[in-house]
């Protein structure tokens, strides 16, 4: 979840995990020397990325075959510059959705709440526009992202105790795209609700809840939502890139609290390592403290809704966490995160003992991370695995024509205004050519035209590495009616 990514190339929220054609790469090694090895060869690439992409500051924290790393690279700050290492303070953006689906379970471990109970159950004032799906949707539904109303809402309702129950009051007026569970697509709007419905249950604010339920009997004493809650430790600016440079933008690391469920945890590696652990666990803390049932746990793991596309082909949505499939039929665990100018990779491969989570400082981080988190390398190396094909195709100028057209995608900002981009489709030498519209129809000169070819049936690869995978979704009668980018789902206009 990101202000202003999603209109900003198509490439917000969170970022994914993979390589536009899969690759192949080393078996995955089982011995302490040989984690070493695939340690320094990713520290080295690492390093690589930061300069060729400008990106300051960056902390890694991994897991494999039992074996951790988790160090710092760079700078906090170009303008006063400390060393990152394992502690230092990272936004994560939308991993924070994770917890969000953690706290959950314990409520329902707890007999507090059924994923399949309507939302009206727990915050029986709420409303959307469709008043069937407002009565019938359910927290599932939330936390797989198939409610199906608009969801890119990051409307700020201030620093009050109330910004959530504001902000879903505000949500009354959301339309529906999609018949309820039956399509997903990225939704933030769902996810705040999810939190009130925490909110709501604990009977304490949010963060309160956060804490008591996830953070504190995890042990994640760096994982807040709030500076103030963080003070004495070192936090990492966020940075624009101007001209290849990074340039620090304190306006950047603002987050409405509103938007507190959905991506505005503040965490470090050494949390992120801890938080890998307990997912690749049993359920238990550091302490060996159960946390959450083996059957919740898995519940978060497996099950998902309605797949699609969201960087790379999904399985679907579990609770709170994609599944995403691989060449050898094992499941790849995955979220992340992105706010203007701090971006996060996080990921898992439980049948391979293997996670990764990844923290940068820059508005190119997103770049950087492409390589870990969307290609396949480090999935190769570490866990064996890599992605599913996808050979281009040429395709013929009839065969372009039910995807030729305009296609919107809108973003309600802080303030509460809507922003709009229109992306113009067009069949060109065989692959479908995609160009950004000014608000009077004119073809914007802002960005070059990308490209993608289709892989198959309604699916499409592209040379972009920050959302390499896309798909059109058809309408009841067959017709081509959205395209999802990003794992956003932009309405065909013309």
């Amino acid at each position: 979840m990101a202000a202003g990514t999603a209109l900003a190339g198509c490439t917000a929220e969170d970022v994914g995990a993979s390589s536009p054609t899969g690759s192949a790469g080393p078996t995955v090694a089982s011995s302490p020397s040989a984690s070493d090895a695939l340690f320094a060869e990713l520290d080295a690439k690492i390093q690589s990325l930061m300069e060729e992409y400008a990106v300051p500051g960056v902390a890694v924290a991994v897991l494999h075959d039992g074996n951790e790393h988790v160090r710092g690279f760079g700078i906090t700050s170009v303008d006063a510059p400390v060393p990152v290492d394992e502690r230092s303070l990272f936004r994560i953006g939308s991993t924070t959705k994770t917890f969000t689906g953690t706290a959950m379970m314990r409520l329902v471990d707890a007999g507090k709440v059924d994923l399949d109970q309507t939302v009206r159950s727990y915050v029986p004032e709420f409303t959307v526009a469709d008043e069937d799906v407002a009565a019938n949707v359910t927290v599932r539904h939330l936390l797989n992202h198939t409610a199906g109303w608009f969801g890119d809402d990051l409307e700020d309702f201030g620093r009050g105790d109330d910004a959530i129950e504001r902000y879903v009051a505000s949500m009354a007026g959301l339309p529906q795209l999609t018949p309820l569970g039956s399509t997903f697509f990225y939704n933030n709007a769902a996810v705040v609700l999810a939190g009130r419905v925490v909110e709501k249950v604990h009977g304490t604010t949010f963060e309160q809840a956060m804490q008591e339920l996830v953070l504190d009997p995890l042990g994640l004493d760096q994982t807040r939502f709030f500076t103030d809650d963080l003070v004495g430790h070192t936090f990492t600016g966020a940075h624009n890139v101007v001209d290849g440079k990074a340039v620090l933008d304190p306006s950047f690391w603002y987050v409405p609290r509103s938007l507190n469920p959905t991506g505005a945890l503040i965490s470090s590696a050494r949390d992120q390592l801890h938080y890998l652990r307990f997912h690749l666990g049993d359920g238990t803390g550091l302490d060996g403290r159960r946390i959450l049932s083996p059957a919740s746990l898995e519940a978060m793991h497996s099950n998902p809704g309605p797949g699609g596309t969201i960087f790379i082909e999904i399985d679907g949505y579990a609770v709170s966490l994609r599944l995403r499939p691989t060449a050898e039929g094992v499941d790849v665990v995955q979220h992340g995160g992105d706010w203007p100018g701090q971006h996060s990779g996080f990921l898992f491969v439980p049948e391979r003992d293997f996670g990764i989570a990844m923290l940068t400082n820059s508005e190119d981080g997103p770049k950087l991370l492409s390589s870990f988190f969307q290609d396949d390398w480090a999935l190769s190396r570490f866990a064996g695995v890599h992605n599913l094909p996808a050979d281009p195709r040429t395709s013929t100028a009839v065969q372009l024509a039910p995807y030729e057209g305009r296609y919107d995608l809108a973003e309600i900002g802080p303030d509460g205004t809507t922003a709009r981009v229109t992306l113009e489709f067009a069949g060109e030498n065989g692959r479908l050519r995609i160009r950004p519209l000014n608000p009077d129809g004119t073809v914007s000169d802002a960005a070059p035209p990308e490209y993608v070819d289709f892989y198959g049936d309604d699916h499409v690869v592209g040379a972009s590495p920050l959302s390499p995978r896309s798909d059109f979704v058809r309408g009841p009668s067959g017709e081509v009616a959205w395209y999802r980018t990003s794992g956003r789902l932009l309405p065909k206009v013309g």
